[in-house]
C-alpha cells in the first residue's frame, strides 16, 4: 500500500473531478437541499476545477494510493492578515480508512504555518456533523464564526487551529 502526496497538475482534473463529485454525492445528502447536490453536473465539477488548476492563488495537492488520485485539498494564506485556509478537502469513498483526509489536512495546516499562518481556518457545514467530529478530533474548533451562502443555503461554521510559527 503506497499513499503519495504531491502538487496537483492539469492533468488530475479528471481524477480530482471523480473524487469530488463521489464526496459531493455522499457527504452532502442530508445536509444541502436536494436542488444543490443535483446542481453539481459533471459538467460544472469539470469547470470549477478546471478554474481551481488554473489559477495561480493557493496550493491543490492530491493524496494517491498506489497510484490512483484518491484525495485532494486546496489551501491559500488569506489574502489579508496572518492566517490560512484550508478552502477544500476530499478524499474517495473509496479510500476511507487509509488516513489520507489526515495526511491531506496535516499537510495544508503545516505549509501553511511555515508560511508564518497565526491560524487556519476552514468552514464546515453546520448539519455535517460527521465532518465536524472528523475536524474537531484533529484540533480544528469553532471560534464563533458563521455564515449562510445564497447558493447553497446552508448555515456553516468557521472552525480554526492555530498556526505554529516557524523558530
Amino acid at each position: 500500500m503506497s499513499v503519495t502526496l504531491r502538487p496537483a497538475t492539469s492533468d488530475d482534473r479528471d481524477a480530482i473531478v471523480a473524487v469530488f463529485l463521489a464526496c459531493w454525492r455522499e457527504s452532502y445528502v442530508g445536509v444541502l437541499p436536494a436542488v444543490a447536490i443535483e446542481a453539481m453536473t459533471d459538467d460544472r465539477a469539470q469547470a470549477l476545477w478546471r478554474r481551481v488548476l488554473a489559477s495561480t492563488e493557493g496550493t491543490v495537492l492530491v493524496a494517491e494510493h498506489d497510484g490512483l488520485v484518491q484525495g485532494v485539498t486546496r489551501f491559500a494564506p488569506e489574502p489579508e492578515g496572518d492566517g490560512g485556509a484550508v478552502h477544500s478537502l476530499y478524499v474517495s469513498p473509496d479510500a476511507r480508512g487509509l488516513g489520507l483526509g489526515t495526511r491531506l489536512l496535516d499537510a495544508a495546516y503545516d505549509s501553511l504555518s511555515e508560511r508564518g499562518a497565526a491560524s487556519v481556518a476552514l468552514w464546515v457545514f453546520a448539519a455535517n456533523a460527521p465532518s465536524i467530529a472528523f475536524y474537531r478530533g484533529r484540533g480544528w474548533m469553532p471560534d464563533g464564526g458563521a455564515r449562510t451562502q445564497a447558493e447553497f443555503g446552508e448555515p456553516e461554521l468557521r472552525l480554526r487551529r492555530g498556526g505554529r510559527r516557524p523558530a
